[in-house]
């Protein structure tokens, strides 16, 4: 089954101390999540992946922490917003990966989180905790690309 989910891996205590909402997520290395992350947006892989609260690594990626607090804050979407994968592939259609409100907050949150020490900001730092209307992602029905 590894070749299609990954193989479970754990992050190094330091770094779970450090960052402690890393603990909210499992970590699988490698898979086939990465290799489609990377498929839709024309490379052979992504870093990293999230689906539910698991986050697939690419085998290759490092244990950087801004990388894993970017995924850990899409973990935090899927629980969040009601609809998550859809609302996310249609605002990358809608406004491509870069412009990706999702991404945005992804950023943010792992920005803050490092220059903070912290991976749980205060609600003013990351939109995190920004209902969905206000994130740009009114509640509209999906009527397909």
């Amino acid at each position: 089954m590894a070749p299609i989910i990954g193989r479970r891996t754990e992050l190094p205590s330091a770094l779970l101390t450090r960052h402690p909402e890393l603990g909210a997520a499992f970590w699988r290395r490698g898979g086939v999540p990465p290799r489609l992350g990377g498929w839709a947006l024309g490379q052979r892989s992504v870093l990293g992946i999230a689906l539910g609260r698991t986050v697939f690594l690419a085998p290759h990626a490092p244990l950087d922490p801004a990388l894993l607090l970017h995924e850990v804050a899409h973990v935090r979407q899927f629980q969040r917003v009601r609809g998550f994968p859809i609302r996310y592939l249609w605002e990358s259609l809608r406004r491509g990966y870069a412009h990706n409100c999702f991404e945005h907050e992804a950023n943010a949150f792992a920005a803050f989180a490092m220059m903070s020490g912290s991976s749980n900001p205060a609600p003013s730092a990351a939109a995190s905790s920004l209902p969905d209307a206000q994130i740009g992602m009114p509640d509209l029905p999906f009527r397909g690309v």
